[in-house]
């Protein structure tokens, strides 16, 4: 059994990857767009939507989540990113604040990146795309 997180940028989804890429070191593995999508049966895609993203696998480090820019209609109940973080754990303390500041250009702190009993460096912020993050980096012995 594995667990995925999967998430909807509702639009801004190759953005919101190539922010990824830059920031935080992060591959695209797969990405299809909604005008290559083999099955066309769920009714005609707006202009607009066809070079959206229907569906990518994003790998980072050795985990990976999967992006979209969810449905076309924009009617939808679960677009943004609320009750939740993505965790990113590196052992170096410094490349975890360098990350960290990376992730939150243009973003929004909520605990500054700092030594806490569990970790040598933690700090947790949400991005310019709205996803929360947890940055840290192993207890130094």
């Amino acid at each position: 059994m594995e667990l995925q997180t999967y998430l909807f940028f509702d639009g801004n989804c190759e953005e919101a990857l190539e922010f990824y890429q830059r920031s935080i070191g992060a591959e695209v593995t797969v990405m299809m767009r909604y005008k290559d999508s083999p099955d066309q049966s769920s009714g005609p895609i707006p202009d607009e939507w066809q070079n959206k993203i229907m569906h990518a696998n994003i790998t980072i480090g050795n985990s990976q989540f999967m992006a979209s820019d969810g449905q076309c209609d924009h009617n939808l109940d679960h677009l943004g990113f609320h009750g939740f973080s993505l965790s990113l754990n590196v052992k170096d303390r410094a490349e975890a604040e360098r990350l960290f500041k990376s992730l939150s250009a243009g973003g929004k702190i909520s605990m500054p990146f700092q030594k806490t009993f569990w970790s040598s460096g933690f700090g947790t912020l949400t991005d310019r795309y709205g996803v929360s993050w947890m940055v840290m980096s192993d207890i130094e012995s």
